[in-house]
């Protein structure tokens, strides 16, 4: 799509006017407010008609027609594989090492991710395309994507949707992530672990067997006592028992929960009515595309309709909160994110219209609907009608279309990071379209190319970077726990998941044409279809998404 630039520069003191949900202490609702932007923060929330602050006389006011929200937080997104399209999943599971030993997984997600991700110019266009997807499903704030440098350097991706792992700022602390189940051997270090981290992000009893929740058991410490903290959130936690939830609430410890993610795979999800009423603290995480929700705005629907047909009296307020600021609250953030207040980031979401119930309107409204999202203050993705004024910057500025709603994309950043550049987003579709057609021929050139070569390639690229996966380790770089040798495990581990692909059919021999992900619900046609067709999802969320999306 052609580059359009809306307005020469970007402009940094603005007032937003709509409805407001703060989101505050008290659940504020402005009828008709302002939000006063400086920067990246917010100056003053004010009835509309307040005289404004100082400063602002001239700053441009913006009447949206809309509600203003704070930015979505999903907790839980292996961003990397959002580029994929939904798997079939063939059949129900008990716990998170199973589904990664069907064949389907290597040839339909771990195959696929690994070629695109060491091939020299897709790791741009699969980190441009994802972040992409959470804007304008009105996330500003995700999981980071993991690179890996041929120097042999770890590190995030710092890109316009703000990461957990990597803020680069202080009132904002870096999350520990993507880290395995704990083993009762390395409980200690873990705990250590723990308590010099304000938040860790921790897969958690993913399933539903006694094999799941044992790695919940093995947080109990040698004393008696848990090596639980109030900065550990389980990812998933759906094994968990209702005096399991009692011990995570007495000890300040959080979850996060991806109901469509167990669905998908477990056919159940987590006890959430047993955290509630143990103080557990709750945040949502969509997870990932080949087994999740599109994005959090999707997510937040599915969790609607468990909570209604379980009778868990989660009201919709308590819903929205738990993907603004209970979530900023789980990351230690909770003073500078997750509420329209002063003095904290301007990251903002507005969706048309302003009447009836502000909460559910948030959770019923469709991609289409959002009409503004803006992180750390500089709008990112809306209509050309509340982009204009803001500005949006020459380089980074592309149309797109959302169903059939234009919207316009400011990707431009003063220092982009060197990963992805100035790449667009039409330019990183059609280049991720083309290499999931040519997977086999992009797979043979990886087994077929020496080590140096592929280094000299992806420098000559302009990167020397690839993709770093969960299912994958780079020498000297550990992502997952792994057990001492010859130690005993209930269940085969990913480890013994590696080794058997190792010992597999070449990728280029196994893996075959794929078609990309749409970035919205809106743009794919077959969502609800294959939705339909999930073996282990509840008819009741087939119907409601139906009535949703």
């Amino acid at each position: 799509m052609p580059d359009t630039p809306v307005t020469p520069q970007q402009v940094t003191r603005y007032v937003l006017e709509g409805r407001v949900v703060t989101i505050d202490p008290s659940f504020t609702v402005l009828e008709r407010g302002t939000v006063y932007v400086d920067g990246g923060r917010i100056a003053a929330v004010l009835p509309t008609g307040a005289s404004p602050p100082p400063g602002f006389q001239d700053a441009p006011v913006i009447g949206t027609r809309g509600t203003i929200y704070p930015g979505l937080i999903d907790l839980h997104n292996h961003l990397s594989y959002d580029a994929l399209t939904p798997w079939s999943v063939p059949e129900k599971y008990t716990n998170r090492d199973q589904w990664g030993r069907h064949p389907d997984y290597r040839r339909l997600i771990s195959g696929p991710m690994t070629v695109l991700g060491k091939t020299p110019g897709y790791v741009e266009a699969v980190v441009r395309y994802v972040e992409c997807k959470c804007l304008l499903g009105g996330v500003t704030t995700s999981q980071g994507i993991a690179l890996f440098s041929n120097q042999g350097i770890a590190r995030y991706y710092q890109g316009i949707v703000r990461n957990v792992e990597e803020t680069g700022d202080d009132d904002l602390p870096d999350a520990a992530t993507r880290i395995s189940d704990v083993e009762a051997d390395d409980v200690e270090a873990f705990f250590g672990r723990l308590r010099n981290s304000s938040c860790l992000l921790l897969h958690l009893s993913e399933g539903t067997d006694e094999a799941a929740r044992a790695h919940f058991g093995a947080l109990r410490r040698a004393d008696g006592s848990w090596a639980i903290t109030p900065a550990l959130a389980g990812i998933h936690s759906a094994a968990l028992e209702p005096e399991d939830f009692r011990v995570l609430g007495e000890n300040g410890g959080a979850m996060v929960w991806s109901p469509m993610s167990n669905l998908l795979l477990y056919g159940e999800t987590a006890d959430v009515g047993a955290a509630r009423e143990s103080g557990v603290r709750i945040g949502l995480g969509s997870d990932w595309s080949p087994s999740g929700s599109k994005n959090l705005l999707g997510e937040l629907k599915v969790a609607r309709l468990v909570a209604a047909e379980r009778g868990l009296g989660l009201s919709d307020r308590e819903l929205v909160a738990m993907a603004t600021r209970d979530a900023a609250g789980i990351l230690g953030w909770g003073g500078a994110l997750g509420s329209v207040e002063v003095g904290k980031r301007a990251d903002l979401l507005v969706l048309y219209g302003r009447s009836g119930d502000p909460y559910a309107r948030l959770l019923e409204s469709r991609e289409t609907a959002i009409g503004l999202v803006i992180v750390d203050g500089v709008p990112r993705v809306g209509n050309e009608r509340l982009m204009g004024p803001l500005g949006s910057g020459d380089l980074g500025t592309e149309r797109w279309r959302v169903g059939s709603a234009e919207r316009v994309l400011n990707l431009a950043q003063e220092s982009a990071n060197p990963v992805v550049g100035a790449i667009k987003l039409g330019d990183a579709r059609d280049r991720l379209r083309d290499g999931l057609r040519r997977l086999p021929e992009l797979a043979r050139r990886l087994e077929e190319a020496a080590p140096q070569a592929l280094t000299e390639a992806a420098v000559g690229a302009g990167t020397g970077w690839v993709l770093l996966l969960e299912h994958e380790e780079p020498p000297g770089f550990a992502l997952r726990r792994h057990p001492a040798p010859g130690a005993a495990a209930a269940t085969p581990r990913i480890t013994e998941v590696q080794a058997e692909a190792q010992a597999a059919r070449p990728l280029s021999q196994l893996l075959g044409p794929l078609a990309l992900d749409p970035l919205t619900v809106a743009d794919d046609g077959s969502f609800l279809e294959r939705l339909g067709g999930q073996l282990n999802v509840p008819d009741y969320v087939k119907a409601g998404l139906s009535e949703l999306l």
